[in-house]
C-alpha cells in the first residue's frame, strides 16, 4: 500500500486539508466522499486525494463495506514504522558488533604507539589516583591554554572540588581557559557555583545540548580522552600526536561555537511563545522526532527524566498536540524540525 509511494513519510507533509479530512473521518466514519465534501466544503477530489495520503500514513483503513475507519495516529505510527525500526535495530546490532571488534584492537594499538617516540605517541594511564596525578602535572605545566569539553550535565562534588583548586591556579598565571559543559548543567547549583567562581576569575564558561566525550587540550599541544567514553574511571589516553591534537582542537572550536554563554544564573531563557525551539529545548524536540524516550534524552543530555519530561510537556503544550506524533508532525509543519 506504501511501496508506489515511498517517499510520502519524508517529502511530503500533512496539510490542513488532509488533517480536517481526517478530523471528519474520525466523526464520520460512514459519510460517503460527497458528504464529507460538503462538510469540508471542499471538492470531492480535494477529499479522495486526502484520504489516499491518510491511506499511505496508515490513518485510514478501509472497512469490508468498502467506506473508511480511522486509526488512532499512534497505533498508524506503530504499524507504519515497525518495518523501519527493525531495520534501525539490525543495523545497531551490526554496529555494536564491529565496534566490539575494533575495540578489541585498542590494546595492540596502544602498544604499537608506545614504540614511538614520547612526542608523538599515546600513552594509556588507568586507575583514578594515576589519573588524578597526570592531571594534576599537566595542570602544573600548562602555560597558555586549556580546553574542555564537560559532558554529563551537572558535575559531582568531588570532580568539581577536585577542578577548583587546579583552574583557579591556571587562571592566576594567566592560562586562558575554555570549558564547554551541558545544558543541563545550569540547573545544578553546584555547578552553577563552579562556573561562578572560575569565571570571575577570567574563565569563560558555555553550555552545549549534546557532547560526544570529555576532553581536555592543553597548550593546543596534548590531548587527554577517555580510554572508555562510558566509563571515565577506566583510563585516558594521553595523545600528542599534532594531527589528532589538531582535529581535537577543530572539533572543540566548532563546538564552543554553538555553545551558549553560561551566565552563572543556572538558568536557560524562557522560551517565547511563538518562536521556534532553541538550545536545550531543540535538542529535546529533535530527540523526539528521532524516537528516544524521555529516559534515552535525559541520557545524552546528562539531566534528569523529570527535567526532560517538564521540557516534552512545554514543547507540547506550545505545538498545541496531545501526543508525540502530533508533536512531531506539527513541529515539522512550522518548520522547527529544519530551522
Amino acid at each position: 500500500m506504501i511501496d508506489d509511494e515511498p517517499d510520502v513519510l519524508i517529502d511530503r507533509e500533512i496539510d490542513a486539508t488532509t488533517v480536517r479530512i481526517y478530523q471528519l473521518r474520525v466523526a464520520h466514519p460512514t459519510d460517503h466522499p460527497a458528504e464529507l465534501a460538503e462538510r469540508a466544503g471542499l471538492a470531492a477530489d480535494q477529499v479522495r486525494a486526502a484520504e489516499r495520503l491518510l491511506s499511505r500514513l496508515g490513518l485510514l483503513q478501509r472497512t469490508p463495506g468498502g467506506g473508511w475507519v480511522a486509526i488512532n495516529p499512534e497505533n498508524a505510527a506503530e504499524s507504519l514504522l515497525a518495518p523501519m525500526e527493525g531495520d534501525i535495530l539490525r543495523q545497531r546490532v551490526a554496529m555494536a558488533a564491529t565496534r566490539e571488534r575494533l575495540h578489541a584492537l585498542s590494546g595492540d594499538y596502544l602498544e604499537a604507539r608506545s614504540m614511538r617516540s614520547a612526542r608523538t605517541s599515546i600513552e594509556a594511564v588507568e586507575g583514578i589516583e594515576n589519573i588524578r596525578a597526570v592531571i594534576d602535572d599537566l595542570a602544573r605545566t600548562c602555560t597558555e591554554s586549556l580546553d574542555a569539553l564537560v559532558p554529563g550535565g551537572g558535575q559531582s562534588e568531588a570532580a568539581l572540588s577536585a577542578a577548583a583548586p587546579l583552574d583557579l591556579e591556571l587562571l592566576k598565571r594567566g592560562v586562558r581557559i575554555r570549558s564547554l559543559f551541558q545544558h543541563g548543567a545550569r540547573r545544578h547549583r553546584a555547578t552553577a557555583r563552579h562556573v561562578s567562581r572560575i569565571t570571575a576569575a577570567g574563565a569563560r564558561v558555555r553550555t552545549a545540548g549534546v557532547l560526544a566525550s570529555r576532553m581536555q587540550i592543553y597548550d593546543g599541544e596534548l590531548v587527554v580522552l577517555p580510554l572508555d567514553p562510558g566509563h571515565s574511571a577506566a583510563g585516558v589516553a594521553l595523545v600528542r600526536d599534532p594531527s589528532v591534537v589538531d582535529y581535537a582542537s577543530q572539533f572543540f572550536q566548532l563546538s564552543w561555537g554553538a555553545g551558549l554563554d553560561f551566565d552563572g544564573t543556572g538558568e536557560e531563557d524562557a522560551p517565547v511563545a511563538g518562536t521556534a525551539p532553541i538550545g536545550q529545548e531543540r535538542d529535546v524536540l529533535l530527540m523526539m522526532a528521532a524516537g528516544l524516550s524521555n529516559d534515552e534524552i535525559a541520557d545524552r543530555l546528562g539531566v534528569s527524566a523529570r527535567s526532560v519530561s517538564r521540557v516534552v510537556a512545554n514543547l507540547m503544550t506550545r505545538l498545541n498536540a496531545t501526543n508525540r506524533f502530533q508533536a512531531g508532525v506539527e513541529a515539522a509543519t512550522q518548520g522547527w524540525l529544519t530551522s
